[in-house]
């Protein structure tokens, strides 16, 4: 009997996975539960500090609120352009990220070299990752995440089968991802590894040979290294003449320090991070019980956000999370392999690899199976341009899943009403 109602609740689930829309309806759901986890965790990590502070406990989450808003509205945008749309806009995006970029870094070199913590011109001002444009707080390296994914696809899919030839290979694609990789890595090192997926994804997606691959990894690695060295001249966060941070975290990886000396040093955050997953244990202390947001764990609204997640909601907490980017991962390639057009199948597998090696990078920092790198973990680390440029990546994926020549037909063969397509999407393009 068991085995009857095992069999049976495998054909159930195939048969819902053959459903046309699946992929849609899957994309919404997990994106939006991790959403909703993602402000109840800022809440919860934040409601203390914020109140200390201004005597308002809702301060963060009521600003992440309204950047989840601003998301939400990126993404219903998003979902309704077409595939030539997201081929014309990948061009001017590159040109405005790489324009930020330098912008940025040309800051933030003046400031190390003025002893300041920020470098200003006019109404522009520049603190390590961030830019401040009339107020207005942005990370230029997340606009250059969308911009590489809709650039690069474009312009594989444009090559197609010539980039088995290194010099197709080599113009203009490696000069711009170089440059991009220096740009963003100046600041941001976490960041730069994230990029290096999703261009490692754009490529394996496009079937580019092995050599490739190696030649990209000897470079990444090379370039990590001139990365690591040049923080102790100032770049990213550190400082020149004091301790490479960016080398300590290397180190504290590959030689874990012992506890008791963690709780007074520069690893505490390291120290911290473990004890809150210990403290959870299988269900955790409950939400807003936890401890170790009380100042005592660096960046636990950000980059450390799961441990709080750890702490409060326990082992369930933290597998409910990795299910949902697990199913987030499995719908992307999904979408990728089930639509016909070349641009959308390359885009699909970039924008899911960027999102699924970014939750991976952070989640293995908290936990000690990676090096710390200071990624926000997606949809859920407090993050205002951030968690609006991810829900528009997933916005693009939804377009992506309505194009599926399935779900295409379906929606033609029963169209929803004329103004649920004028208020939600329209009817995609029927496969040819």
């Amino acid at each position: 009997m068991r085995g009857i109602d095992a069999a049976g609740g495998l054909a159930a689930l195939r048969g819902l996975l053959d459903r046309p829309l699946t992929s849609y309806y899957l994309l919404l759901s997990c994106a939006g539960l991790l959403l909703l986890i993602g402000l109840t965790m800022v809440f919860s990590a934040t409601s203390v500090k914020d109140y200390a502070e201004d005597g308002n406990a809702s301060a963060s989450v009521t600003k992440q609120a309204i950047f989840a808003v601003i998301g939400i509205g990126a993404f219903w945008v998003c979902q309704r352009l077409p595939a030539s749309t997201y081929r014309s806009l990948g061009r001017p995006l590159l040109f405005t990220s790489v324009a930020l970029l330098v912008v940025l870094n040309l800051l933030v070199a003046y400031a190390r070299l003025t002893n300041q913590d920020s470098g200003q011109i006019g109404p522009i001002e520049a603190r390590l990752n961030w830019l401040f444009i009339g107020g207005i707080q942005l990370q230029p390296s997340e606009l250059a995440k969308f911009a590489m994914v809709l650039w690069g696809a474009h312009l594989v899919a444009r090559k197609g089968a010539a980039l088995g030839w290194w010099r197709e290979l080599a113009t203009p694609l490696f000069p711009v991802v170089g440059l991009l990789f220096v740009l963003v890595g100046y600041n941001d090192t976490g960041t730069m590894l994230c990029l290096l997926a999703l261009v490692v994804g754009l490529l394996w997606a496009a079937g580019v040979r092995m050599r490739v691959f190696g030649a990209l990894a000897t470079a990444g690695l090379i370039g990590i290294g001139l990365l690591v060295g040049v923080a102790s001249l100032g770049a990213g966060s550190g400082e020149r003449g004091e301790d490479n941070y960016r080398l300590a975290r290397l180190d504290m990886f590959f030689n874990p320090p012992d506890p008791e000396t963690c709780k007074l040093n520069d690893c505490l955050q390291f120290y911290q991070g473990r004890l809150a997953i210990e403290h959870g244990g299988w269900f955790g202390v409950g939400l807003g019980k936890g401890s170790l947001k009380w100042d005592w764990l660096p960046e636990a609204h950000n980059d450390f956000i799961f441990a709080i997640i750890a702490e409060e909601l326990g082992v369930i907490g933290c597998v409910v999370v990795l299910t949902l980017f697990a199913v987030i991962a499995y719908t992307g390639f999904r979408i990728a392999r089930r639509v016909d057009d070349p641009f959308r199948r390359l885009a699909a597998t970039a924008v899911t690899t960027w999102l699924v090696s970014q939750a991976v990078i952070n989640i293995g920092g908290v936990v000690g199976l990676l090096p710390i790198t200071g990624l926000p973990l997606p949809f859920i680390s407090d993050g205002g341009s951030a968690l609006v440029v991810t829900l528009a990546g997933i916005g693009m994926l939804a377009s992506f899943a309505r194009a599926e020549p399935d779900a295409a037909r379906a929606l033609h063969a029963r169209p929803p009403a004329r103004w649920v397509r004028l208020l939600w999407a329209p009817l995609p393009p029927l496969p040819g």
